[in-house]
């Protein structure tokens, strides 16, 4: 397709390092103070050049194509600011990360507009939101690595990959990894982790070869999207241990790249056999890397949102 220009907010730092890999003019608008949404390519991703960082008060001169939200609060309050009235008719992507809250299946989106394409990134996402009125569609994760990044496993220790855990504890799985951590050799690494005696907030250019020294990767995550981590790690070719809930079923089979379930206790037993058996963690881990090869490949990861660009740039848009 012709190369567009699009308007995006810097949420998803991961995501957006991943978006940033489809070929088009990104604009990122930045305020002096950095808050929320405004903090530009940020400094630990290595982002192509297309992807510009441009002042909020400016943004109103740019020539764009389409704009994607991906926050409330960019939907409501920021297009109010810092678009003109003529760029909020243009065609307009809404992509939601999250799972429903504060309700599994009674949520409703905050989207409810015919003229919007809500993107969800999971099958169980829109399964679960009710969408009322708005068109959707499903783009599955990929993620943008350093592709030298391959699984060693030497390190007989378990890695935990979230930012902010104590902060969402009972969704982020803060009390399930602490149990774990009892009984087998864990690590954290993510924004905040350093106050557990975890690794802190490495870069995202070093993690992954940090991460592949380790045996295997714990997802102690109640109810979230399929994690980045958790396709990061299948690709580098890392065994996951993941509770099965959410999208996790669809992803990691059981016993052939990882290990699934709801009873912590069985998934402890699975760290162990895995600290315990070093080729056998070799071996799942390669199946596990295949997967996200064949499902998670950057290629797909393009061409679905490329066919989703074509879609909304089609549809009948109206002014907020």
């Amino acid at each position: 397709m012709r190369r567009l220009k699009i308007l995006i907010w810097h949420i998803h730092g991961s995501y957006l390092n991943t978006l940033a890999r489809i070929d088009h003019d990104w604009y990122l608008p930045t305020k002096q103070d950095r808050p929320e949404g405004y903090g530009g390519r940020g400094p630990t991703f290595d982002l192509p050049p297309y992807m510009r960082e441009v002042p909020a008060e400016q943004v109103r001169e740019l020539d764009l194509d389409l704009i994607v939200y991906q926050t409330p609060k960019n939907y409501f309050e920021d297009q109010l600011e810092i678009l003109s009235p003529e760029q909020r008719r243009l065609p307009k992507i809404y992509l939601e990360h999250n799972t429903p809250r504060p309700h599994p299946t009674d949520s409703q989106h905050p989207i409810d507009d015919p003229n919007v394409l809500l993107v969800h990134v999971t099958h169980y996402n829109r399964l679960m939101w009710d969408n009322r009125r708005t068109p959707t569609m499903v783009i599955e994760h990929s993620v943008a690595i350093d592709p030298t990044a391959r699984y060693r496993g030497e390190v007989e220790r378990g890695i935990t990959v979230i930012n902010g855990l104590q902060k969402r504890p009972r969704i982020a799985g803060y009390d399930l990894f602490m149990q774990a951590r009892e009984q087998v050799p864990l690590d954290a690494v993510g924004m905040m982790t350093e106050e557990l005696g975890g690794l802190g907030d490495v870069p995202y250019r070093d993690l992954h070869r940090r991460l592949a020294d380790y045996r295997f990767m714990f997802s102690p995550i109640r109810y979230t999207s399929l994690p980045l981590a958790v396709i990061e790690g299948m690709t580098i070719g890392m065994p996951i241990v993941a509770l099965a809930t959410t999208e996790l079923p669809t992803v990691i089979e059981n016993g052939r790249s990882g290990f699934l379930s709801c009873d912590l206790h069985e998934l402890i037993d699975h760290m162990q056999f895995l600290l315990a058996n070093p080729q056998a963690a070799r071996e799942m881990g390669e199946h596990a890397r295949n997967v996200a090869r064949e499902r998670f490949g950057l290629e797909r990861f393009a061409r679905d949102w490329n066919a989703a660009f074509a879609q909304v740039l089609d549809m009948r848009t109206v002014g907020v």
